[in-house]
């Protein structure tokens, strides 16, 4: 068992934080208040977590993996009983994300934290974590409000479940594209509040730290993963859902989310 030595987590607000109302999808836009994407929610103000609860938040999705919960819990939101609160990490371990990346916990990739090179990781989690979004996705159809889902960074594993939400509703892949470049407007922010997790989750399976000092101040940002699993989704005119349906996707789901989502 690894034994995770870390400070206190600070509280902060998030800044990775959008409802995903107004995007385009088939038969019209998403009505706000149906889906909300985030980064971490588990490390959020109660202010945070209480307006949120207030404006109808209903159910938390969290992506993250077993040794993130682990150091920081549920956070805020344990003390709304209102809130339900699920599970479904996309990625059971930091190792599996630096060998999914191209690298491995022995060898990781010259840099873990080059989002460029993420497409391999997208697409491996994509395929690999084909179940679990589809019970994502379920929870969001059946969820009586809005369903916040989150990883850490709101960008990976938020990005991968935003991009399969928006193509079971028929968006088009520049709007998945569109949607997902908008966290680049965000991404040192979004590094400089996720270090004091990272930082300790590093230390614990012998990283360099450097590349956490990196990534605090790393502003760059790329379409190249997004576009990578999207157009491996599509290619020669393949179903994009086709992953998703063999995991238990059905026509009957897909109607359920169009008919939750769709704006009046």
């Amino acid at each position: 068992m690894t034994i995770i030595d870390a400070p206190e987590i600070p509280l902060s607000a998030p800044v990775n934080l959008r409802d995903l109302g107004g995007i385009a999808i088939a038969g019209g836009v998403i009505r706000p208040g149906f889906a909300i994407r985030a980064d971490d929610l588990a490390t959020v103000t109660a202010d945070t977590a209480d307006g949120l609860v207030e404006e109808g938040l209903s159910a938390v999705i969290d992506l993250r993996s077993p040794e993130e919960v682990a150091l920081t819990g549920r956070g805020p939101f344990s003390a709304h009983g209102s809130v339900v609160y699920h599970h479904i990490p996309f990625l059971t371990t930091l190792a599996e994300a630096v060998e999914a990346s191209g690298g491995t916990e022995v060898a990781p990739a010259a840099d873990p934290f080059d989002q460029s090179s993420f497409g391999r990781m997208y697409r491996r989690m994509y395929s690999g974590a084909a179940s679990r979004i589809v019970t994502a996705l379920a929870i969001i159809a059946h969820s009586r409000g809005a369903v916040a889902f989150h990883c850490a960074a709101g960008q990976d594993r938020t990005g991968v479940l935003a991009a399969s939400l928006l193509l079971a509703l028929g968006a088009e892949p520049e709007v998945i594209l569109a949607d997902y470049v908008r966290t680049g407007e965000n991404s040192a922010a979004i590094h400089r509040r996720i270090l004091p997790v990272i930082g300790p989750l590093m230390r614990s399976r012998g990283l360099d730290l450097d590349f956490g000092a990196r990534a605090a101040v790393r502003s760059e940002f790329s379409p190249a993963p997004m576009l990578e699993l999207l157009g491996s989704l599509s290619e020669a005119g393949a179903d994009p859902l086709a992953l998703l349906r063999a995991a238990g996707l059905t026509d009957g789901l897909v109607d359920r989310l169009r008919e939750r989502a769709l704006e009046g």
